[in-house]
């Protein structure tokens, strides 16, 4: 009875010292607990068998890139390993702006994650021109996207082209632009330096120019009320103003040719501008008058007065003037027998010889006969003009 026991109990029976031995023996490194016995055995990873705190053990197949790592965990995102037929990276940890984020996806623009260091800002989707491009970075004037309250968008920063501040150009925005405008100040004053046609303000442009004109009537003429000067005309201001000046030397010296009142000081050419100075100190000018001409003929607004058939008759104009006709022409025919008057002396022909002055009321055609040498009768002829002969007539300066 007693061998049939120990053939039962060769593992550990009761009493057997030898047997007890060799269950030791057998339980080391195995921390698998008994349910009967109480006692723990030791799990491997990597054996194959799924034990103890094991999530998955394959042997040989567990891979930090597979479905079981080798510390024989199921593999997930976050856990530090990639695994590679799931996850595009893993680095361990929940944060989003490092290169690897949340699903264990690689960091790329339009992931909705802003990558410290790469990208400025994700919004998660493809639209270009909103507060966040393409490229991940905010959008913004010269980046070549229209962005909202953008007109424009050429890529540059250039303000002289034609979009300058994405904002397409034009007068008044205070950027130049080339070869369009010649500068731009931002405003519509016209009384500035740049006018708001966007070009330099000038003389003769038709604007004040504050500080700088007095007057621009929008034309360069010399002979008007404001010249190429833009100052407003004046006597010595070297421009004749028409109708009101006879000449205009730049200064206010009389004796020089032109008086300090701008009037012609008197020449020695009878049939000109200047007239010329009789014996008794007249300055009297020579011209071809038809007999019904108006009285102020002789441009009395430039101080030209005509000579009436009184002072002619009676004050001694006659033999004064004929004096100086004489020793100028001595007895050369002036005046044809046509309605218009000559241009000059030379240009005046005929046989006509008398010289025409008015009481006011009627022409008289009257002597001496200039073509007659030595007949000095001041009352020669002495007829009233009844058509429209042209004959010599005396206008004078200042009369």
């Amino acid at each position: 009875m007693a061998s049939a026991a120990l053939g039962l109990c060769v593992l550990g029976c009761p009493g057997d010292d030898t047997g007890s031995d060799s269950a030791a023996s057998a339980d080391q490194g195995d921390d698998v607990g008994d349910s009967e016995t109480g006692e723990t055995s030791t799990a491997v990873c990597g054996d194959g068998v799924v034990e103890g705190d094991e999530q998955c053990d394959l042997g040989a197949g567990n891979d930090d890139n597979g479905n079981c790592t080798t510390a024989c965990t199921v593999a997930e995102c976050g856990d530090g390993f990639v695994y590679t037929e799931f996850e595009e990276c893993d680095d361990g940890n929940d944060d989003n702006t490092d290169d690897c984020v949340q699903g264990c996806k690689l960091a790329a623009c339009g992931d909705g994650y802003v990558q410290a260091g790469v990208e400025e800002c994700d919004d998660a989707n493809d639209v270009n021109d909103d507060d966040c491009n393409n490229m991940c970075l905010p959008g913004n004037c010269g980046d070549g996207i229209v962005q909202d309250g953008e007109q424009c968008d050429d890529g540059n920063t250039d303000t002289t082209d034609e979009c300058p501040a994405c904002q397409l150009a034009y007068c008044g925005d205070g950027d130049v632009q080339d070869g369009v405008e010649g500068c731009d100040d931002a405003n519509a004053e016209n009384t500035d330096e740049c006018l708001n046609i966007c070009q330099p303000a000038s003389c003769g442009d038709g604007y004040i120019q504050d500080g700088v004109e007095q007057c621009d009537d929008g034309n360069l003429e010399d002979s008007d009320t404001c010249p190429s000067s833009c100052q407003d005309a004046y006597c010595g201001d070297g421009f004749v103003h028409e109708g009101f000046e006879e000449c205009d030397d730049g200064n206010n010296v009389s004796e020089d040719g032109c008086t300090d009142v701008c009037e012609l000081e008197c020449g020695t050419d009878c049939w000109s501008e200047e007239g010329c100075v009789t014996e008794l100190g007249r300055c009297v000018r020579f011209s071809c008058r038809a007999a019904n001409e108006i009285n102020d003929w002789c441009d009395s607004c430039m101080g030209w007065q005509e000579v009436s058939y009184d002072q002619w008759l009676n004050q001694g104009y006659c033999e004064d003037v004929t004096g100086i006709y004489r020793d100028l022409y001595g007895y050369a025919t002036a005046c044809g027998g046509a309605p218009t008057c000559c241009a000059d002396q030379q240009a005046c022909g005929g046989t006509d010889n008398a010289w025409h002055f008015s009481n006011g009321n009627s022409t008289y055609f009257t002597g001496p006969c200039l073509g007659c040498q030595g007949v000095d009768d001041c009352t020669y002829w002495n007829n009233v003009v009844t058509g429209t002969h042209t004959r010599i007539s005396v206008c004078e300066k200042g009369g």
